[in-house]
This record gives structure tokens, sequence and C-alpha cells, in this order.
């Protein structure tokens, strides 16, 4: 399939050398969203779907149409476990039965839906959209914005840009799958190390941020560079890394220099300082949060949950904060949020997990731009999922988790992402600390984004098959409208200070036109883009008055990305 499938794009992007009408780029374009289409579009799709529901009938039959959907997916799971058990385990009879059932729901959810797109058409449009086209995404845009999608070929590759008022960009990339993805590997192994101190973060090649920039971004830069946001939708390893930190010009490589550690790195090209940018899931997921109702303006700026305690003897020692011990290396010790490799143990649990204590500072920070009083915040043993899955959070404009990310593995019988929030041993409830994705999808949400503002919690699925893990699926399939998300485990203290003026320049007004008239806010983009720029030229870890090391190497300042809209 993949073989005829790019044999048909080779052959219409030399149709679009010759077609003025944009006919030949426009039906590539779709046939390389339809390729990409992933679980989170899926989600994204229902999510919207459920919001524009206001006919009863049509609720009752959407809400059981998503009720099998349910069913034959854990069904499914259940069945593959059992099929890869050992023979003895295997349970046929049990197998024989939950085949029939599957095939039951099959059949009952197809005449459902059938059902729903005789009677709601317009609904089933938005549960199953049609691959979005040219003209579709240009109704969506804004006269500033560029929405820049790819597809990854064995050898070679397609890039399309599409603004508002001019005909699409399409061009060949003379390179393939394969070589994309060793370069963006390459590039990340000096953004996620695993170093004990500061002083051992490797040297990030620059050089080759600026080729893969050449490589993906040069054939079309000429419909950007007016432009303030870059609206991406990435295909498969490049939606593992943040595009912000390509470097669009020549520039060497730096060495590591006297004076302030990384401040070098200040002088860089990077694709930050000429344009925000935000990802998306595919480019259809763009059109359909687009069209989605407008959400309250009634509901509360913020709510968050940080600093859980994952055992009694973290709690214990809760009152006694203490300073981390900066060692006497010139640059400290290294202080990212990331879990201790656990797949090697033989029964991992919660207490094994490190407190991270700083994320209360990081929650009250942000709880304070906002606005937010204090019954807004949850910290220590309050940051439980009891906490989280009985309230209301349908009425809240930002959704914050700061705390660890965990992906199948990483603890003792973990089959799902989840997000670790405080032990059982702490609380005395009765689940198990962990807020998983199947609890995650039974809440309700109506926010403008949901900050997760924890260790990797864009870990790509399938090899990067996906932008961010099954977390990102979950919260967009709730209601979430966009996810501020990390791709590496973070630096603690460069975060909280990302993480702080982030949210003070979501909160800043801009000057639309020049008699003061108008204003808008800041985008969530445009807004971490600028937080982004202030890490670089002026952010650093501090020692009294004296700086210690500069934040402008890009493992500080790049992790985080905005997915949605």
């Amino acid at each position: 399939m993949n073989f005829v499938l790019e044999g048909y794009l080779g052959s219409l992007v030399q149709l679009a050398k010759s077609d003025p009408s944009g006919q030949a780029a426009d039906e590539a374009f779709q046939i390389a969203d339809l390729a990409r289409g992933s679980g989170v579009q899926r989600a994204l799709a229902a999510s919207a779907a459920r919001a524009n529901i206001s006919n009863p009938q049509l609720s009752a039959l959407a809400r059981k149409e998503q009720d099998l959907e349910l069913r034959i997916s854990s069904l499914t799971t259940v069945l593959t476990n059992l099929l890869s058990a050992p023979a003895n385990q295997q349970l046929p009879g049990v197998q024989t039965k939950i085949r029939a059932d599957i095939n039951s729901y099959k059949s009952e959810r197809e005449d459902l839906k059938k059902e729903i797109e005789r009677k709601f058409p317009e609904y089933a449009e938005l549960i199953s959209p049609k691959p979005a086209n040219v003209k579709g995404v240009q109704k969506v845009l804004t006269a500033d914005e560029v929405l820049v999608s790819w597809y990854f070929g064995d050898k070679v590759s397609y890039v399309w840009a599409i603004t508002r008022d001019k005909p699409a960009k399409f061009a060949q990339i003379t390179v393939g799958r394969q070589q994309i993805a060793k370069e963006v590997t390459d590039l990340r192994m000096a953004l996620d190390p695993k170093v004990a101190h500061i002083e051992e973060i490797p040297q990030f090649d620059i050089a080759l941020a600026n080729r893969l920039h050449n490589q993906i971004l040069a054939p079309v830069a000429d419909t950007y560079s007016d432009k303030k946001l870059m609206i991406v939708a990435p295909h498969g390893e490049l939606a593992q890394l943040p595009l912000s930190l390509l470097v669009t010009k020549p520039s060497p490589n730096l060495s590591q220099q006297s004076g302030i550690l990384f401040s070098a790195y200040r002088s860089v090209p990077w694709l930050a300082r000429e344009i925000a940018i935000e990802q998306v899931p595919s480019v259809t997921s763009l059109v359909v949060l687009r069209n989605t109702p407008q959400s309250s303006a009634n509901r509360k700026n913020f709510i968050g949950f940080g600093d859980p305690y994952f055992s009694l003897a973290q709690a214990q020692s809760g009152a006694l904060e203490v300073a981390a011990n900066v060692g006497n290396t010139r640059g400290g010790a290294a202080r990212f949020r990331s879990s201790p490799k656990l797949r090697s143990v033989s029964s991992a649990d919660l207490a094994l997990l490190p407190r991270l204590a700083d994320t209360a500072l990081e929650i009250n920070e942000v709880a304070r731009v906002m606005n937010a009083s204090s019954e807004d915040i949850f910290l220590h043993e309050k940051a439980s999922v009891k906490q989280v899955t009985s309230m209301d959070l349908s009425n809240r404009k930002i959704v914050m988790f700061s705390t660890h990310g965990l992906i199948p593995g990483d603890l003792n019988g973990l089959t799902q992402p989840a997000l670790a929030l405080s032990s059982p041993a702490v609380t005395g409830d009765s689940d198990d600390g962990l807020l998983t994705m199947d609890r995650i999808i039974s809440l309700k949400l109506d926010a403008d984004w949901v900050v997760l503002s924890a260790c990797n919690t864009a870990a790509g699925e399938g090899g990067g098959a996906e932008a961010f893990s099954g977390l990102g699926k979950a919260f967009f399939f709730v209601g979430a409208k966009a996810l501020l998300v990390s791709n590496w485990p973070v630096d603690s203290d460069a975060a909280r200070e990302l993480m702080t003026d982030l949210f003070k320049n979501y909160q800043k007004t801009t000057l639309v036109d020049a008699n003061n008239a108008n204003r808008q806010r800041y985008g969530k983009a445009q807004a971490l883009r600028q937080s982004m720029l202030d890490l670089i030229d002026s952010g650093g870890a501090k020692e009294g008055e004296k700086m210690k090391y500069a934040y402008a190497h890009p493992i500080f300042w790049s992790p985080f990305v905005v997915v949605g809209d």
C-alpha cells in the first residue's frame, strides 16, 4: 500500500508542476492527510461531535454508539492478551465467547452509525470527517497563519504549505523517512542525555539542525516569511522534535567556552526567532477544532494539581523543604524531571518515584498569574485520583498537572499511559494513585488547554507514529482544545520559569491597530514563543546575583510544544 501511495504522490507532484489550477497538489494533500490519520485525530473528531449535540434523540444514539466502540476496543484488548498467553492459559471457550460478542457489538454499532448518518448527516460528518482539502483549510486560516504538512516516504518525501489567499505550495523533498528519523534521533541525543551534572550536557548539533531545516522547510520558506504563526502537521518521527529549535541559517557549532556556560547559544538563528509554531495531529483535526462551538465565557480561569506524595516517607518529610544540593561542579547537579528507570525492577510501585517538590511552586506561580484562588490548587495528598475524578472540570479554562508522566511498563502492572498522583498509602483512597488513560476518558472538560508539565508527556507511540502519547489522545477525547506537552525530561527550574512567563504572556494583550481601539490576546503558541525567547536571551541559573549557566541551550527552552489550537 505504501508503494502504491508513494508512486501516486510522485505522479501528482510531476503533474503539479504544470497544473496552474492546483488540483494535483490538492489531491496529493488529501491523500497524504488520510494516510497520516491517527487515533488523536479520531479523538478530536469524537470530542467535537459531542460538543455539537443538542438533540436528545441524537445524544442517546451517539452515547450508545460510543459505548459500543469502547466495549469493542476493550474486548479486543482482552482477546489479544489471551492469544499471546501460554497455550495452557489461552481459554479457547472464553475466546470464542469474546469473538462472538465483538462481532455482535460491531454489527449493532454499524446499524447505529447508519441510523445516525440517515437522521443526522452533519453529526456523521463530525464523527468521520473527510480528508481536508486546500480550500477547506484556507477557510479556517487567518491572514497571518500558514499551515505546513509533510508526508515522508521510503526514498522521497513531500511538503505542502497553505496560506489563506494564495495557491498551495507543493514540493518534493529528496530525503526519505529513514533519514529524517535518524536526523531527529541524532538531534535528540543532546536533549535527553541522562547526565548527572549540567556541564555534562552534550553540545547541540547546530549544523544538523540547519540541514534538517533546509531539507523540510526551505522549499516552502517564502510562504511564511511574513506570517506570525506556523501550524505544522508533522509525519512520523518528526513529531518528536519541536521545530522551534531548527536553525535557519548556517552557523558554526559552538564549543564549550569560558564565561557563562551555554551563553554562546544566544547567537544561534533559531526558527523560534522568526515565527511561533503550534502542532496538530493532522490537517483534518485543525479543521475540526476550528469548527467546534465556542466555549462558555463564564468558566473559571484555572485548576492545578501538583507535587503529589508518592509514599508515606515523602509525606512525612514534606514539611522539611530543603533546597536542592548544588554540587562543586561548574554547572551544578542536573535537576531534570525524569522518572527512574524501573523496567528492570521486578515489582515497581509509586513509592519508587522521586517527589517533584518544586512543582508546588510552579502551580502556585501559574495560579497567581491566572488570578486563581487557593481553592483552585490541589497539592500533596490533595493531588489525588479521587480529587480529579470527583470534580467538575468542565468549567475551567486551564487544567494543569505538574507530576510524572508514565508509559506502559514504567510501573509494575501499568498497561496504559498515566499521570502519577498521590499514593493511596498517603490518601487512604481505594485507587492505585494513577490517573490512567481510561480514567481520563471518564472526565468531562471544556478546557482551552490542558498543561502536562511532567517529564516526557509527548512520548510518541509506535516508533513516533503519533505526535504524543495516549495521555494526549485521552484529554482531547474529553474536550481539551489544546495541550502543552514536553518532548523530554525538563529542567525543573527552567521549566518553572518558562511556565510562569508563558501564562504572564498569555494574559497580556497586543495592539491590533495604531488607534489602540482593538486589542487581542497573545495566542497560545505566540505566548510560548515569547517565553522561549526570554529564556534564551536572559534566562539562567543564578547563585545570588551571579549567573552560573544560561538557559540558551535548547534542552532548557525548547521541550514544550502546543498541540491543538
